[in-house]
C-alpha cells in the first residue's frame, strides 16, 4: 500500500538544484498503474518535463507522454503532460466560465491578457493553481476531458510553494466576493484537504534542509498538507563506518593502502598516498555533514524517503530506476 494512496494532487517543490522536476516525474511513472491515468504538470515556464522526457516543447494542452512504470503484474497506466501558462489559463477561464470566446482573444491581442496577469500580485499564481485545480476537479464545464486518477504538479520552489498553494489569502486582497472569491474558496477546500500532499525534495546539505523545515512550518501554518521528504542524489556508501572514523581520525592504515595501491599496478610514492589519505578525509567529513542532516530529516516527523545520485544523468531509463525506488519504500 502506498504511503498516500487517498491523495489525488501530489504537489512536488524544492529548493533549486534539489532535482524537485526529477523527482516529480519520477512520481508520475511510479503512480501509473495498471488501468490507470496520471498527469504530470508544470508552471514555471521552463519546460522541464520535456527536456526530461525528450519530447518536443509541450503546448497548453494535455498530451499522452508515456507508459508508467510496470506493477507485479506487468501492467501500466498512462502518463499524460501539461504546461500551464498563465495567458492561456485566463484566456481558458474567460472561455469556460464568461463565455468570452472570440473576445478574449482579441484582448489577448491588445495587450490585456499580459496587462492582467502581471499587474495584480498574485493573479499569476491564481490562475496556474486553478488550472491545477480544474484538471484535478473536473466538472460539466471540461466535457469530455480526461479524469485522473492522480495529478502531478512539479510546483514552484519551497520558497514559494505556501503563496502559490494559498490562493484564498491571494485572491482575499483582489475580490471580497463574487464568483472569483467562490472559485478560489472552492480550490482551498482541495488544498487543504487529505487530497492533496506537499512533497518537499531535499539534499544532504544544511540549506536545502533548512528551507525544507520552513517550508513545513510555513505550510502547516497555513494549514496545507505536508506529504513527505525525498532526499535526493544520494551518494553511495563506499565506506564502512570504522573505515570512515579512521579516516577522519587520520589513523587509516598507512601500509595497507600502500600495498594495496602497488596491488592495483601503480607506482607508490609518498606524493601519491598523502593524496588518498587528504581525499579520504574530506571524504569522511563530509559523510560526517550528510549523516547529521540525515538525522535532522529524520525528526521531521513526516515519511521520508531517499533516491540515489545517478551517475551517468538522469535519462527515461533512470527515471523508471527512480520510479521503481520510490514505490518500493511505499510512497506511490
Amino acid at each position: 500500500m502506498s504511503d498516500w494512496s487517498r491523495v489525488q494532487l501530489h504537489v512536488v517543490t524544492g529548493k533549486g538544484g534539489t532535482g524537485k522536476s526529477t523527482v516529480a516525474s519520477a512520481l508520475a511513472l511510479a503512480l501509473a498503474h495498471k488501468g490507470t491515468n496520471v498527469l504530470l504538470c508544470e508552471v514555471e515556464g521552463r519546460q522541464g518535463i520535456a527536456r526530461m522526457f525528450d519530447v518536443d516543447p509541450l503546448p497548453y494542452e494535455e498530451r499522452r507522454l508515456t507508459t508508467g512504470l510496470p506493477d507485479d503484474n506487468g501492467g501500466r497506466g498512462v502518463v499524460h503532460a501539461l504546461h500551464i501558462d498563465a495567458e492561456s489559463a485566463l484566456l481558458e477561464y474567460l472561455s469556460m466560465y464568461y463565455r468570452l470566446g472570440r473576445a478574449g482573444r482579441a484582448l489577448d491581442r491588445f495587450g490585456v491578457i499580459e496587462f492582467a496577469t502581471t499587474i495584480a500580485p498574485g493573479v499569476r499564481d491564481v490562475l496556474l493553481s486553478g488550472k491545477v485545480y480544474e484538471a484535478v476537479q473536473r466538472n460539466s464545464r471540461n466535457k469530455g476531458a480526461i479524469t485522473y486518477d492522480a495529478v502531478v504538479l512539479d510546483a514552484p520552489p519551497t520558497g514559494r510553494i505556501t503563496q502559490f498553494l494559498n490562493v484564498g489569502g491571494e485572491v482575499g486582497g483582489l475580490a471580497k466576493v463574487g464568483p472569483v472569491k467562490a472559485q478560489s474558496d472552492t480550490m482551498m477546500k482541495l488544498f487543504q484537504s487529505p487530497q492533496t500532499a506537499v512533497h518537499l525534495v531535499t539534499l544532504l546539505e544544511e540549506m536545502p534542509v533548512q528551507e525544507t523545515i520552513d517550508g513545513i512550518t510555513e505550510l502547516r501554518k497555513a494549514q496545507l498538507p505536508v506529504g513527505g521528504v525525498v532526499v535526493n542524489m544520494v551518494r553511495p556508501r563506499d565506506l564502512s563506518y570504522d573505515d570512515l572514523a579512521a579516516a577522519r581520525a587520520g589513523s587509516l592504515d598507512r601500509e595497507r593502502i600502500e600495498s594495496e595501491v602497488k596491488a592495483a599496478g601503480l607506482e607508490v610514492t609518498p606524493a601519491l598516498v598523502d593524496g588518498l589519505l587528504h581525499e579520504a578525509r574530506e571524504h569522511a567529513e563530509r559523510r560526517a555533514l550528510e549523516d547529521a542532516q540525515r538525522r535532522v530529516v529524520g525528526d521531521l516527523g513526516v515519511p521520508t524517503y531517499e533516491l540515489p545520485r545517478m551517475a551517468g544523468g538522469v535519462d527515461l531509463g533512470a527515471l523508471y530506476e527512480l520510479a521503481g525506488l520510490l514505490r518500493e519504500q511505499g510512497m506511490a
